[in-house]
């Protein structure tokens, strides 16, 4: 920064503690219940002494925040992920007087019961990487405590009803149109429940397998027939407008979707016709969109 602009910049003063991974066991009887997390919760103070002057005295060391993060979830175990981060929120702002922001992210493991001939196992579980939930939870001193929640790694396909076809065209143009493709990609979505006043977590619970559900309708369409897609922008876009309509508590919706092409292999030097039976795959462009509630 040149000399005459010193007092003519904002700086940047969060800090915080990253991949807090740990897992809590709840026992009730013989049966056990687990939740592992990962945490980060970052921080900033009312001053900047620490940047500015080299003055520690108000830095809580982020191994205190670590500390901090696994003795809250001893004492009060996790309920859900979001009434956790909130506990998070609240300690440190109700504990430190010099923290004038808090924010914390909590995703989960997607750790299942396992189940023999239908019957639930007591203690025993099994990865099933159907999307990771997560949720965010921040505050400002003097301000609304406000909560996201979302999936990502969300991965889906449907091997028809899409297709991409009129788009702009030049001389730098390659992509042939296509009447029908596959259509896969990975889904990150992220929405906000706005000011959190007395909520209650197991409605937010409800609605957030409530939303999942609303983005594999819109995704896919009906069972029997499917829904034609005319681009990743367009199913994007379906995806946003069925959660708006279909969950009331969502006042903002973030939809991110990573999508993977399959290209139909040219047989036909190896004496073969390839009706679609075989693709090869490449990861390409990230579609990004937002919506809100009108």
């Amino acid at each position: 920064l040149h000399p005459s602009q010193k007092n003519c910049f904002v700086l940047n003063c969060e800090y915080g503690k990253n991949t807090i991974k740990f897992l809590r066991l709840h026992t009730e009887g013989k049966k056990h219940f687990v939740k592992e997390v990962e945490v980060c919760t970052h921080l900033r103070l009312t001053s900047c002494h620490e940047y500015l002057d080299g003055n520690n005295s108000a830095v809580i060391p982020t191994d205190t925040i670590k500390n901090i993060v696994l003795v809250l979830a001893k004492k009060n175990g996790i309920s859900t992920l979001e009434q956790f981060a909130i506990d998070i929120c609240q300690h440190f702002m109700t504990t430190f007087r010099q923290v004038a922001y808090v924010k914390t992210y909590v995703q989960e493991v997607p750790w299942q019961r396992l189940q023999e001939n239908g019957v639930p196992h007591i203690h025993s579980f099994i990865y099933v990487p159907n999307g990771i939930r997560f949720c965010e939870a921040e505050q400002c001193r003097n301000g609304p405590l406000v909560v996201f929640a979302g999936i990502k790694d969300l991965k889906l396909m449907k091997t028809t009803q899409s297709g991409f076809e009129g788009f702009c065209k030049n001389e730098h143009t390659t992509l042939p149109e296509r009447k029908d493709r596959i259509l896969c990609g990975e889904l990150f979505c992220k929405w906000s429940y706005g000011e959190c006043k007395d909520f209650d977590f197991d409605c937010i619970w409800y609605a957030s397998n409530k939303i999942r559900e609303c983005i594999l309708e819109a995704f896919a369409g009906p069972p029997d027939c499917g829904e034609y897609s005319p681009s990743y922008q367009k199913t994007v876009n379906c995806i946003q407008m069925h959660v708006l309509c279909k969950v009331p508590q969502v006042q903002v919706i973030e939809v991110v979707l990573n999508n993977t092409f399959y290209n139909v292999v040219d047989m036909k030097n190896l004496g073969l016709t390839n009706d679609k039976e075989v693709s090869k795959c490449s990861k390409h462009t990230c579609l990004d969109s937002r919506n809100t509630q009108p």
